[in-house]
């Protein structure tokens, strides 16, 4: 009984729409008129047609920025600051870290987008130090705009994996620390002996939130690029945007979003087991 509301909210607001954008991949459907049975072909198309592939190909790419660089980051960071615990720098240096969490998403492309412009700070101080030759729009090429996105992205995930780290580094008892140091271990030794080791869960957290944010990626994208220039930074989210309301191709859109939901879960779902064995 006590947990009868959450479970209605639940299968209101996520079951059933879920089992709708199901039923709607199904069919090739304007979301006005009549709607036409085509079974699995919406699905084929995704997989068939360059321009709906390339989107599923770009969000595994912008895992490498999403992911990759924040997780890697975040210990690197974490570790420094585990280390001046005790100092007032530690406490300015989390704070400034996780200013990014607490910027909401569209303020924080709309200023990264000046930044990155042509005439942004970025190409000016490129510029300063003598590198003008390498300046350029870097989210209107074709060859650095989904790069540039990922590392808004990498921004703005770096501080919650460096706090959950850090969080996790609170909790390893220091003996391990003093033992090693007694043993002749020095600090990169301690690293990769007691730290890396005891933070696999924590580590597995971030991973886990920022795979999905790598995915699911939409706001920072839209707010930036709108996928541009032409499909070079389009990923699924914004791509079942534009096929849902802009093509009304309501039986495309719910097929991606179908196959999106099913490579979350693929990705996602390994990781967790993976730290649960390893705990």
């Amino acid at each position: 009984m006590f947990a009868a509301p959450a479970i209605v909210a639940y299968a209101s607001f996520v079951l059933w729409p879920m089992g709708l954008t199901v039923q709607y991949s199904l069919y090739q459907w304007n979301g006005i008129g009549a709607s036409t049975w085509v079974g699995f072909d919406n699905y084929r198309r995704v997989f068939t047609d360059p321009e709906l592939f390339d989107t599923i190909l770009h969000a595994f790419e912008l895992i490498l920025y999403f992911c990759v660089v924040p997780v890697a980051l975040g210990l690197a960071i974490a570790n420094t600051i585990r280390r001046i615990a005790t100092t007032r720098l530690a406490l300015v240096a989390r704070t400034v870290i996780f200013i990014p969490q607490v910027i909401p998403l569209v303020a924080a492309g709309i200023t990264w987008s000046w930044l990155l412009a042509s005439d942004g700070l970025v190409n000016q101080v490129l510029s300063a130090v003598g590198l003008g030759g390498v300046t350029r729009a870097w989210l209107g090429d074709f060859g650095t705009a989904l790069p540039a996105v990922g590392v808004i992205g990498a921004w703005v995930l770096l501080g919650l994996c460096t706090l959950l780290l850090l969080a996790g580094m609170s909790k390893i008892d220091p003996a391990l620390y003093e033992a090693a140091r007694i043993d002749g271990a020095g600090p990169l030794r301690e690293f990769f002996s007691i730290t890396v080791p005891s933070l696999r869960q924590e580590i597995g957290v971030c991973v886990t939130v920022t795979v999905i944010a790598a995915l699911a990626s939409f706001d920072i994208i839209y707010i930036s690029t709108q996928g541009g220039p032409g499909n070079s930074t389009m990923v699924p989210g914004l791509e079942i945007y534009r096929q849902a309301f802009f093509n009304r191709e309501v039986g495309i859109a719910s097929a991606l979003a179908v196959v999106l939901m099913v490579l979350v879960l693929a990705c996602v779902l390994p990781i967790q087991r993976l730290t649960r064995e390893a705990s």
